[in-house]
């Protein structure tokens, strides 16, 4: 009888230890998991909703002046600017926390859509140097930045990023697809998009 009941105390110890591990097991997998999902959503970074084409006409011109100012050296160039403007969200910036008990990610902040790029393409007409005021590379890289600042100056009539705004909510499926993939789930109930004015392409 005392070798029974020491079987049966021996398997039930046993079958404690082993179910303590696998628990602690269960929870270290869990805890990989949000872990595995916050670098993956945020591995997404920059997810453009909208794009813009641009075609503007850019007139430059640069007056140089010498021997006191009695004489002076102009320079210009008309200057067609092709562009395409990218609008949407950097998922670097969002604020997530993870609930392990609940298997939930939650969605604490959602950044506001910002310009994430500018594609250019220039085609200079009536370039003209002047005497002692010529066309140098240097020139034209600052053309080029110029023109991409023209751009960016353009964007908050066109309306890219109040149509990005509306977008938010795609971006935030997105998401959810993410973390559903290993059957978690992502809250963003609480989750309140603000308006405020358009960041600036860094």
């Amino acid at each position: 009888m005392e070798a029974f009941l020491g079987i049966i105390i021996g398997v039930l110890v046993t079958l404690g230890i082993v179910t303590y591990f696998k628990s602690l097991k269960k929870k270290q997998l869990v805890k990989s998991q949000s872990v595995l999902l916050l670098d993956k959503i945020k591995t997404v970074c920059k997810f453009i909703t909208v794009e813009g084409d641009f075609a503007e006409i850019y007139h430059y011109e640069d007056v140089k002046e010498r021997f006191l100012k009695l004489i002076s050296s102009k320079k210009k160039a008309l200057v067609v600017i092709n562009a395409k403007a990218y609008v949407g969200y950097d998922l670097s910036k969002i604020e997530l926390m993870a609930n392990n008990d609940k298997k939930t990610i939650l969605l604490q902040y959602f950044p506001q859509p910002e310009v994430l790029s500018i594609e250019t393409n220039l085609n200079y007409y009536d370039k003209s140097d002047g005497l002692f005021n010529k066309f140098e590379a240097t020139d034209l890289t600052d053309l080029h930045n110029e023109a991409k600042q023209h751009i960016q100056d353009k964007i908050p009539e066109s309306g890219l990023i109040q149509v990005a705004q509306k977008e938010a909510l795609e971006t935030i499926l997105l998401m959810e697809t993410i973390v559903e993939t290993i059957g978690w789930k992502l809250d963003y109930s609480a989750l309140k998009i603000k308006e405020t004015p358009i960041k600036n392409l860094q």
